[in-house]
């Protein structure tokens, strides 16, 4: 193992891959780290039972990182990254530490889930989980499933469903028909995806899976059958109409989710600058052309830099790994240019349709002012809406002071699944985003014992002081 690689790539996704494989063009040496068993991040997942079909994007990536000389270092979980460039992380053979020149974060995205009465019950899961179900593990979520939220993952989800061999109950969709119309022609910059999810609702229509657009979960009860799912039609903003008639839906499971954040916390520990985009999905790191942020020698790249999708990861990959060769003297300006200037025009190409799906997948104002007061916003310490907003009541006015006072983010998760919306809570009383600010990022950055922590050791490990003199 190469502890102090020229350049440390922290995700193997499109955006890790991209950056590893130009970096190494120019002869950096290079290592990728991810806590996956294996390449190509949560849009091209390695399923567990071998795929036979040969072409597929995520495919191609993996090989062509296997056959690079590009040091991969899978199954493995980063539990400390600090300003000094070390590195900590933990696999099967126990702990592993790194001290590279340079650094790319390209840990991809969080799941947001906005809460309802009844998202925590079982049979509930989130979009996302629900594609780790199904590609990584060939796992159905039910046997007759809803799918519910905002964006393009509704469909892929439920084609998903249908094509192994489950039954979606129906699709609901807090987006208008108009609004998906008002995206195509965003959708026409990146014809692949496009045919793509058109193969998908055609297969979702010979399914005859009914699709309830303008309407949103209000609440998840258990019944007989499992599950009785309660959807409220809803304006543009969010708001259920004060006369909408809302529609129960009988099933064993419910698959929902409210768009992607951007995972910044390890740009936000090495002290970067960030700023607020809600059309990016959030918190973002501030970058130049480069995919340089305002750390010497962090670059960044993918949709933890603002969700743009898998192609743009790729190229924004390819344009950090560039630089991170001209920083270490390996291209002069002339090949720099060269190399970059197709990539920066096809990623303002790409980036089109990406930001028009974050877009339509931010939360809307009326889903965040009307979660009810008994309703868990922080599932890890089981925090309501009710005791947020007594903690603003009682002078709580940023993000972090609230976490102070009601231990909201302390969780094992450290406020991925409820930060933002806490957040925009919070926000919606204090005076916007950038105001209340965001968590701040701490070590551990995932869960580990004490065991992997300490790894083995022996009796002739244990530092034993020198007697004392007589």
């Amino acid at each position: 193992m190469n502890d102090r690689p020229e350049l440390l790539v922290l995700g193997a996704g499109p955006a890790g891959i991209g950056a590893a494989l130009a970096a190494t063009k120019s002869d950096v040496k290079t290592t990728i780290v991810d806590r996956a068993p294996d390449g190509g991040g949560q849009v091209y997942r390695s399923p567990i039972v071998p795929q036979t079909t040969s072409g597929e994007e995520g495919n191609r990536l993996r090989q062509a990182l296997a056959d690079s000389p590009v040091e991969t270092v899978f199954d493995c979980r980063l539990w400390s990254i600090r300003r000094d460039f070390r590195i900590d992380g933990i696999d099967s053979r126990g702990a592993r530490t790194w001290h590279p020149k340079k650094i790319v974060a390209a840990l991809g995205t969080t799941e947001r889930v906005i809460p309802f009465p009844g998202w925590t019950t079982p049979g509930v899961y989130g979009l996302a989980a629900t594609t780790i179900l199904l590609k990584s593990q060939l796992t159905l979520p039910g046997k007759n499933t809803v799918v519910a939220g905002s964006g393009p993952l509704l469909a892929a989800v439920a084609y998903g469903i249908i094509a192994g061999g489950g039954k979606v109950a129906a699709i609901i969709d807090i987006a208008g028909r108009g609004e998906w119309l008002a995206s195509a022609p965003a959708l026409i910059s990146r014809p692949g995806d496009l045919r793509r999810g058109l193969n998908w609702l055609n297969r979702i229509r010979q399914a005859k899976v009914p699709i309830i657009y303008r309407h949103a979960v209000k609440a998840v009860r258990e019944s007989e059958q499992g599950l009785e799912i309660i959807a409220e039609p809803v304006d543009r903003y969010g708001h259920g109409l004060a006369n909408g008639k809302t529609t129960s839906i009988s099933s064993d499971s419910l698959s929902i989710g409210n768009g992607l954040t951007p995972a910044t916390e390890l740009t936000r520990l090495m002290g970067a600058k960030h700023r607020f985009d809600a059309n990016a999905g959030g918190w973002i790191p501030s970058l130049d052309g480069g995919q340089r942020t305002t750390v010497d020698g962090l670059y960044a790249a993918g949709d933890g830099t603002g969700i743009t999708g898998a192609d743009a990861s790729f190229l924004e990959g390819q344009i950090a790994g560039h630089t991170v060769a001209y920083d270490l003297d390996r291209l002069d300006r002339a090949e720099y240019n060269r190399l970059i200037s197709p990539l920066a025009a096809d990623l303002k190409r790409v980036s089109r349709a990406g930001r028009r799906m974050a877009k339509m997948m931010a939360p809307r104002p009326g889903q965040i002012s009307t979660i009810a007061a008994d309703t868990i916003v922080c599932r890890c310490e089981d925090i309501t809406r009710a005791e947020i907003d007594a903690a603003i009541d009682s002078g709580a006015s940023d993000i972090n002071q609230l976490k102070s006072w009601t231990r909201c983010g302390m969780g094992p998760c450290q406020g991925k699944t409820c930060g933002d919306v806490v957040a925009s809570l919070v926000a919606a009383r204090c005076g916007g985003r950038e105001k209340v600010g965001s968590w701040s990022p701490r070590i551990p950055l995932t869960a580990l014992t004490m065991d992997e922590l300490a790894g083995d050791f022996t009796y002739e490990t244990i530092p034993i002081p020198k007697a004392a003199p007589l």
